[in-house]
């Protein structure tokens, strides 16, 4: 069987079954199951699925839509803990910070010590973490509650940045590209970032491999508004270096 004839089976069967695992490709189409991730890997990057902890699972082709939070904590799993573990190493006692709603910033926060913190965010996820730590004064945007991402959007959460003055912010995204920007597959939620972005001294993005190159639905903001990248170390080599020649500081994990 040709590979591109293999990529479209396994793109057929994603689409049919919501999820399937390596293993199972790996069975059906008699290959090995490194194969088999670098195939996913390959049809991540063209936008036809999602890489999940041990397999695969599908994506709308409407980039408008919100990934369910349940789906998104389960994808580039590995990536997005190596690059929440190295944006934790660059909070020190009595930051003020923000993490927006992204599953990176919530493996983030449970990775941050229980020091002398100030950590707003509009993440209902991130805040019921953090709530265990002691130390860590929580502020929670507030504002209207979307489901399918447990974050606050909207005019209330969006006003209630207005408030606020930090010194570090953590925001992720869907995508990073070299002449266009970051951008996010919602609206509301690209409005939100760009509100955290406008409140904070320096900026974190914490972005893993599969997003680079890539545009989304909605603009959040130029290249120039972005002081660090913390990606992972499967990183292109050639975006890597054009986004140094911009000099961008990047953190590779």
């Amino acid at each position: 069987m040709l590979v591109a004839e293999r990529h479209q089976k396994i793109v057929a069967l994603v689409n049919e079954r919501k999820s399937i695992r390596v293993t199972e490709l790996s069975s059906i189409f008699s290959v090995t199951e490194e194969t088999i991730r670098r195939d996913l890997e390959k049809l991540e990057k063209e936008k036809k699925l999602s890489r999940s902890h041990g397999g695969a699972i599908y994506i709308n082709i409407s980039d408008s839509l919100e990934v369910p939070y349940f789906e998104r904590e389960i994808m580039n799993v590995n990536e997005k803990r190596e690059i929440a573990l190295e944006a934790a190493k660059q909070i020190t006692e009595g930051d003020k910070v923000i993490l927006d709603a992204s599953s990176t910033a919530w493996y983030m926060a449970k990775s941050l010590p229980d020091i002398p913190l100030t950590v707003l965010t509009n993440s209902l996820k991130v805040a019921m973490e953090l709530s265990n730590k002691k130390q860590i004064e929580v502020i929670s945007t507030g504002g209207n509650l979307m489901s399918k991402s447990l974050s606050f959007v909207g005019p209330l959460a969006e006003t209630s940045m207005d408030a606020y003055h930090v010194n570090k912010a953590f925001i992720s995204c869907k995508g990073l590209h070299l002449e266009r920007g970051i951008s996010d597959s919602n609206e509301q939620q690209a409005r939100m970032k760009k509100k955290m972005i406008q409140s904070a001294d320096t900026i974190y993005i914490m972005i893993d491999n599969s997003k680079f190159d890539v545009q989304a639905f909605s603009h959040i903001c130029g290249l120039e508004l972005i002081d660090h990248i913390i990606t992972d170390s499967k990183a292109d080599s050639d975006i890597i270096l054009q986004l140094e020649e911009k000099s961008l500081h990047l953190i590779k994990v």
